[in-house]
């Protein structure tokens, strides 16, 4: 059986492409997938690939992902709720799998209220401003974790 590693994305990230190109660049969800997807079969995993506007449904796959045999880890955009979700600080931390945070955008070049993450305290890493080639390097991280 092949492991799969899990690619879930938050709100509003299904507008790549359109949504303030001068920030997020005008690579589109699709190609992030395509991108993330190669990245995976290179580690020699399989990839779930997600996106959502709603918070519980991110919690639900979450939950999916630390049931998932041999899972290697989830890559997770949270976009806004980032810096609003307690459930979802609370849905990584109660799962057995380690989670990478990722932002397209230096979240800390932005406004002040996106600073703040309640992700990160309970991520096994962060990965930020490095545009959509993050979500790369975010599965590369899961790939050679120790």
């Amino acid at each position: 059986m092949t492991a799969t590693v899990f690619v879930l994305n938050g709100p509003n990230l299904n507008l790549l492409g359109t949504r303030r190109p001068e920030v997020y660049g005008s690579t589109t969800l699709a190609d992030v997938e395509e991108l993330c997807r190669a990245e995976a079969a290179a580690a020699g995993w399989a990839c779930e690939f997600r996106q959502t506007n709603h918070e519980g449904e991110l919690v639900d796959w979450l939950h999916e992902a630390g049931r998932t045999p041999d899972c290697p880890g989830v890559v997770l955009n949270a976009g806004a709720y980032t810096h609003t979700s307690v459930a979802l600080h609370d849905a990584i931390e109660a799962v057995d799998v380690p989670v990478v945070e990722v932002h397209i955008s230096n979240v800390h070049r932005r406004e002040s209220f996106r600073h703040h993450s309640y992700l990160s305290p309970v991520a096994a890493g962060i990965v930020v401003g490095f545009g959509v080639p993050g979500y790369a390097l975010a599965l590369r991280g899961l790939a050679t974790r120790g």
